[in-house]
């Protein structure tokens, strides 16, 4: 089962420190955790996943490999509409482009993260 984490982390310190522990804990256990996507802000997040890029990506994990085609019409939208969802999406790494054209979410799992507290 691949699993990918979704965090947001405002500080950069805590990142590099999260990111050094979690190779630490790798190295030693001889495997990762799974893919982490961190963000520096809900706003950070938001901008690359709002709700139709989320609805997209929910879409997609549950079908498995599809078309840009198959998408346009399951999700009732155009296809250069979901094109322009797919490219941050595959930038980012959370979609993957096949050879054969088609398009996939890679994990089974997809976590987020995150805590809002009044501590800075």
């Amino acid at each position: 089962m691949r699993k990918a984490t979704i965090r947001i982390v405002r500080n950069d310190d805590t990142i590099l420190r999260a990111a050094a522990d979690g190779f630490a804990a790798a190295w030693a256990a001889g495997e990762g955790e799974g893919d982490l996507f961190t963000f520096s802000s809900p706003a950070q997040l938001f901008a690359v996943l709002p709700p139709t890029r989320w609805d997209l990506l929910e879409r997609l994990q549950k079908l498995g490999p599809a078309t840009r085609a198959t998408l346009s019409s399951l999700l009732e939208r155009d296809i250069a509409d979901v094109e322009a969802d797919l490219v941050p999406l595959i930038e980012w790494g959370f979609v993957e482009a096949q050879p054969d054209g088609r398009v996939l979410v890679p994990f089974d799992v997809i976590h987020a993260d995150f805590n809002l507290s009044a501590a800075a």
